[in-house]
């Protein structure tokens, strides 16, 4: 039976992550960053580096401290929590995953670099509004010995900064996974602006070289590699917005008991706690759906599609009550860019839709489930 509870050293592990996030990047440190127009902190991702959470899923073979998916996810849980704006998700998860799958030399190095903050990834997979990376249509025409890769990819997240792209094409049989440097010639990255003021492209391949050196896995069976690696994916993001729902909901709270109507705290409304204990319980099973989502990851891999699933869709619902509820209890000033509880709204907004929406996760699930 999977555990639900953190063990002692995952414990640890989320104190010390919440104690650095809050002291390094709290919610100020991301305000001030989207005011000065930037979408990434390269020296905070550094720091991240050198405690180990960039090579959290990396082996210690290649610099990695190996601690698994339910660790990524606590981790992930804090970050949400305050904000923090990272590469994280897409090349300590996603990347990293990835790599895994594959045993040569290349791969190794490739990890090694990731561990130490030296290279970052994003995923190239989205054509349209909607995530279906069996739908893709990008093509990879066989030329000698490699592929030219022709068409589009957008909502890249992390892909204007990026080093390097996770690309999924259609091959002659099968759909392949390239991982290419982001600056290679015939790729034109058009950054967007995401509403949650995070780093996400658009980005257009013409004709552009991949050798068979740049396949990751096997020709026309990217899913061997890339399943695992979304899977990840998926439950750190769910884990994201599990914290993005418990950091609204404690900067509701912290409000309901400072803020006074006619002379008496809001807080002591009952009407509003009903709602605030209401969204607590929905937070705290959301929190334990995530933590299955990750130890499945850990302990059953092959068998893990709709516990991540699960977590993804609830963390999705619960996020966007947090958001609303925290939006509503704040009154008219929730509405307003002077508070922070707006932001939690606009990464919730987003992160319901990378990798898969709410739609698309209960789909998974009730597939799984024979319905």
């Amino acid at each position: 039976m999977v555990k639900l509870v953190l063990t002692e050293d995952e414990t640890m592990l989320a104190d010390s992550a919440r104690g650095f996030l809050d002291k390094s990047a709290p919610v100020k440190a991301f305000r001030d960053l989207r005011d000065a127009g930037q979408t990434h902190d390269a020296k905070m991702w550094k720091e991240m580096a050198a405690m180990g959470w960039a090579g959290v899923l990396v082996p210690e073979s290649a610099g990695g401290v190996d601690m698994g998916h339910a660790a990524a996810g606590i981790l992930a849980q804090e970050m949400g929590k305050t904000l923090a704006v990272s590469p994280f998700l897409s090349t300590a998860v996603i990347a990293a995953t990835a790599l895994r799958h594959v045993s040569d030399a290349r791969a190794e190095a490739a990890l090694a670099k990731i561990a130490s903050g030296d290279a970052t990834y994003a995923l190239a997979v989205d054509e349209t509004s909607k995530f279906n990376p069996n739908a893709t249509a990008m093509t990879a025409t066989a030329e000698g010995n490699g592929f030219r890769l022709t068409g589009k990819k957008t909502f890249v997240v992390d892909g204007a900064l990026a080093d390097r792209l996770l690309v999924l094409a259609k091959t002659d049989n099968g759909l392949t996974l390239f991982d290419i440097p982001a600056d290679r010639a015939g790729i034109t990255r058009n950054a967007q602006n995401m509403i949650d003021a995070r780093d996400s492209a658009r980005i257009d391949f013409d004709n552009v070289e991949a050798t068979g050196d740049d396949v990751l896995g096997q020709v026309d069976d990217a899913m061997t590699v890339l399943k695992p690696a979304i899977e990840a994916g998926q439950a750190a993001l769910a884990a994201e917005m599990a914290g993005v729902a418990a950091g609204a909901f404690g900067m509701t709270v912290g409000y309901l008991k400072e803020r006074k109507q006619f002379g008496t705290l809001i807080g002591t409304f009952q009407a509003l706690q009903h709602r605030a204990a209401h969204l607590w319980c929905e937070t705290e099973v959301t929190a334990s759906a995530v933590l299955h989502a990750g130890r499945k990851l850990d302990e059953d891999p092959d068998n893990a599609t709709m516990a991540v699933s699960l977590a993804k869709a609830r963390a999705t619902s619960t996020a966007k009550l947090a958001v609303i509820e925290g939006v509503q209890m704040h009154g008219g000033i929730g509405m307003t860019d002077a508070f922070d509880i707006g932001f939690y709204m606009k990464r919730a907004r987003v992160g319901a839709e990378w990798l898969g929406d709410y739609g698309y996760h209960a789909a998974q699930v009730a597939k799984h489930r024979g319905f």
